[in-house]
């Protein structure tokens, strides 16, 4: 493709791609993220690819990012009819192209299948996506992240034209501002107020960035967000340049993700290629270039003060913020950082309007950016739930809707698995109990409930978790990726996991529980960044809503999520054990012997406790005994 030499030649050539995509043309999507990777879709592609080639078929093959629907990959879309087919092989490839694409039958056994035996066939009649709204994902699944065309076919672009011929700097941060867009990284900053302020402030030359070290256990959207649509993000930035008055860029990206790396890299290039980036971008008076920064992967360098820091070249620890990043940020200069999913909202809101935006989500923020939680935000749905992977909703929609409705309900539910509790917030954030289920997730309520919203983390635990556990795993997380910089956050969280440590082994006293109160009272005021100030978050809501754990451990020695190692006991009971030998069979330690249709039994000595004898019995015959029964 030609340079572009103006915003009415951007759209043109935007109307030319959007002319030539044929909605009815038989497309087949094949989901190219990295976890649909993960479970062989390479090989689905290249199958795809030879049989096509030999048919010499008309048939267009179209490799896409994520799809959401990760833990069902591989993931094939036969498009106009919107046909969902998963955990594809590439055996069933030719049966594909003969019956669904050749005589239009579908495939029954590819199709998704839900506990209750219901068959979908259509993708937005799966329930994990019927009651998704998507607008950062609305794309992906649909283009080929490699091909620019592709993103332009779809109107990409189309709002960095709009605003360069048509809206003046200041008046972008009053539609951004208005449109109550508060940052997706964890803070949930209104983006507006933000962006103003690094306009406002006095030096040259100006930065932006976007922080894309998504470090949370179990978090992934912005990852997916870059494989599958990386031209969303560097289209907001242009646009956040434009009117902050910004000359660079950065990405700062984990280096753990190699393959949004490779497509960011790619779509960087094909922006510069067209006039996207670079100096007078599109013949304006506008000049902004975009740099990769790649981090080593230490949790901490996604505080934005840290970050800068390791954009620098320095160690990365938080510096302190006398003065906000936007005024004095990296290299002293007024700096703007939001993360992926905050950059991919920007397009959206300048080509669709405040008021389109403002309709969805929480509050009223006509007159105040902090009034509620608007647009709608992705989450990372892992844990104990049928259905995990990327759902995107609106703001204010119920943890129960996402947990039951799109998430399927709690797995193993037909053994008796109930549900618990859900972590929000990644590592810092908190753990809401099942009496809070039917309430909105949004900023404020999630912060009330005494988590976070975070980046979009979100795990379910069903009652084989401990409480106790998970506040002792998330605190050792933490203290081994706290840079160690301030007293409080160093050595508040080393003797957190100390006496979180010996209260999982039963060891625990009484006035354990007042000093984890009172050293997540001083890190919550004294620490020196946002590591320390929440990271007793997940210790005091396990205390607040589930403290009967903690005096059972105690008191009796006893776990109720039957999890701590130290505490339980597997048996195989007499009346249930009907000798099938899978339990021995899967037993990784050869810990469980006997014979074919006889009682099995477990060897403690051997035992390690890891529960799959439990997961692989289908007749309910192993019981965990903790406490006195133990």
């Amino acid at each position: 493709m030609e340079r572009i030499s103006s915003p009415n030649a951007l759209l043109d050539v935007i109307k030319k791609h959007q002319d030539a995509r044929d909605p009815d043309k038989v497309r087949i999507s094949v989901c190219q993220g990295t976890g649909c990777i993960a479970s062989g879709a390479n090989s689905v592609m290249a199958s795809f690819e030879s049989t096509l080639l030999e048919k010499n078929s008309s048939v267009e093959l179209l490799g896409t990012g994520c799809h959401g629907f990760c833990e069902r990959g591989p993931l094939v879309v036969i498009q106009p009819e919107g046909t969902l087919y998963q955990r594809v092989k590439p055996e069933n490839v030719n049966e594909i192209l003969d019956k669904t694409i050749g005589n239009g039958e579908v495939i029954t056994k590819l199709l998704y299948r839900d506990e209750a035996k219901n068959t979908y066939e259509k993708e937005q009649d799966v329930p994990f996506y019927k009651h998704q709204e998507r607008i950062v994902f609305a794309m992906n699944g649909h283009i080929d992240p490699s091909r620019i065309e592709d993103y332009l076919a779809m109107g990409g672009y189309g709002a960095l034209a709009k605003v360069l011929l048509n809206i003046e700097p200041e008046q972008v941060i009053h539609m951004v501002t208005k449109s109550g867009l508060r940052g997706r990284g964890g803070g949930g900053f209104p983006a507006g107020v933000k962006w103003k302020s690094c306009r406002d402030a006095e030096g040259s030359p100006k930065y932006i960035i976007c922080n894309a070290d998504e470090g949370d256990p179990g978090a992934f959207m912005d990852r997916s967000i870059m494989e599958g649509n990386p031209h969303s993000v560097i289209e907001g930035m242009i646009i956040g340049a434009y009117a902050i008055g910004a000359t660079k860029g950065y990405v700062y990206i984990r280096n753990e993700y190699p393959l949004a790396l490779l497509r960011l890299e790619n779509a960087l290039e094909q922006a510069r290629e067209l006039g996207l980036l670079g100096d007078n971008i599109l013949g304006t008076d506008c000049s902004f270039d975009i740099t990769i920064n790649r981090g080593g992967g230490a949790f901490v360098c996604g505080e934005s003060t840290a970050l800068m820091m390791s954009i620098e070249g320095k160690v990365g620890r938080p510096r302190v913020k006398w003065q906000h990043t936007a005024k004095k940020g990296l290299w002293g200069n007024p700096t703007n950082i939001n993360n992926v999913e905050t950059w991919a909202n920007i397009p959206p809101i300048m080509d669709r309007g405040v008021d389109w935006f403002t309709s969805i989500g929480t509050g009223d923020v006509s007159n105040n950016p902090w009034g509620g939680s608007k647009g709608t935000k992705i989450f990372s749905l892992v844990g104990k739930v049928n259905n995990t992977g990327l759902v995107e909703v609106p703001m204010g929609i119920s943890i129960r809707s996402i947990v039951f409705d799109m998430g399927g309900g709690i797995k193993n539910s037909q053994k008796g698995r109930t549900f618990k509790a859900v972590q929000t917030g990644g590592p810092s954030g908190g753990c809401i109990p099942e009496q809070y289920l039917d309430n909105p997730i949004d900023f404020d309520e999630l912060t009330r409930l005494g988590s976070m919203m975070g980046s979009g983390g979100m795990i379910v635990m069903d009652d084989r978790t401990c409480m106790v556990e998970v506040a002792r795993y998330f605190v050792d997380f933490l203290k081994e990726e706290s840079c160690g910089k301030c007293t409080p956050c160093r050595e508040g969280l080393r003797a957190m996991s100390e006496i979180l440590g010996r209260i999982v082994k039963g060891q625990g006293r009484h006035e354990d529980l007042v000093v984890l109160e009172d050293l997540a009272s001083t890190m919550s005021v004294a620490s020196f960044c946002n590591l320390g100030l929440t990271a007793a978050n997940p210790v005091l809501s396990t205390l607040k809503y589930f403290r009967q754990e903690y005096l059972d451990h105690i008191d009796k020695g006893e776990c109720a999520g039957r999890q701590c190692q130290d505490l339980i006991k597997y048996t195989i009971s007499e009346e249930n054990c009907t000798g099938c030998t899978l339990c021995a069979r899967k037993c990784p330690t050869k810990a469980i012997s006997g014979e074919k249709k006889s009682l099995h039994v477990i060897d403690q000595e051997l035992c390690v406790r890891c529960g799959v004898c439990d997961d692989v019995c289908n007749f309910n015959a192993v019981t965990i005994l903790s406490g006195p029964e133990r």
